[in-house]
């Protein structure tokens, strides 16, 4: 096992400094917690994000190996602190600490196993080095794991695709998850959907065209957030026309 360097005891200490009991009991529940539930058995210390955000700030010097170590943790705010310190690595590093940072986030991402962690690093790290390398197949393999934070990172990843104005990849995964089980699934491909059409609204009108009667209703709703009133009627309608219409199949047993 590896031993604790001072500077990792240091942002330990200070991150449990801050700890508010209150504001961690409120998080447990926040962040679905209980047996059965996606963050089953996560641990809060009750900090708030712009907080851990000044911490990280201290220790953006602090080596790979501490900050992989603290992604490890069972506290939730050290994980996102590392994921913070990440991010900020990541962004300054050249193209072959890029490449080792990438490499090392997907070997850890059984840690990264909540949707604020995924969504606060996902974009920043697997998203722009996919960008970089015209990487597809990354987020494509990640859709298809058993285990939802993996899917979400490869849905999330392909935010960095739609900020350069490539849609193509947020729609082909939008497409593999039309069934999936999982409404923090629904919700990601909503919200991806909905930033594509701000870059190419008629490629995402016709992509809703086609699949919105067979999309859960989260991501529908998700997708359609920002268009008129009439508009998101109007594929809400289809939706429900459709339950209307397909009836419960009659029996031929007598």
């Amino acid at each position: 096992m590896k031993s604790v360097t001072s500077k990792l005891k240091s942002i330990k200490a200070e991150l449990r400094k801050h700890a508010d009991k209150v504001r961690a009991e409120h998080s447990k529940s926040f962040f679905k917690t209980k047996r059965g539930e996606y963050g089953y058995g996560d641990v809060f210390l009750g900090l708030t994000v712009p907080l851990q955000r000044e911490i990280a700030k201290k220790y953006y010097d602090l080596p790979l190996s501490d900050v992989f170590n603290l992604l490890k943790s069972k506290i939730h705010e050290e994980r996102l602190t590392a994921l913070i310190i990440l991010v900020h690595a990541y962004q300054k590093g050249d193209s072959k600490a890029k490449s080792k940072i990438f490499t090392q986030y997907l070997k850890h991402a059984k840690w990264i196993n909540n949707w604020d962690l995924v969504d606060t690093s996902a974009p920043q790290i697997i998203g722009d080095f996919c960008w970089r390398n015209q990487d597809r197949a990354t987020s494509t393999r990640l859709i298809k794991s058993s285990d939802l934070w993996e899917r979400r990172i490869g849905v999330l990843a392909s935010f960095m695709f739609i900020k350069h104005g490539d849609v193509e990849l947020s729609l082909n995964l939008a497409s593999k998850l039309l069934q999936d089980k999982h409404d923090l699934m629904h919700k990601a491909v909503g919200w991806m959907l909905r930033e594509a059409e701000k870059r190419k609204p008629d490629e995402v009108r016709h992509f809703l065209e086609l699949h919105a009667t067979s999309m859960p209703r989260t991501m529908l709703r998700y997708a359609i957030e920002r268009f008129p009133e009439r508009e998101r009627k109007k594929f809400l309608l289809k939706k429900k026309d459709l339950r209307v219409r397909s009836p419960r199949r009659l029996s031929t047993k007598k």
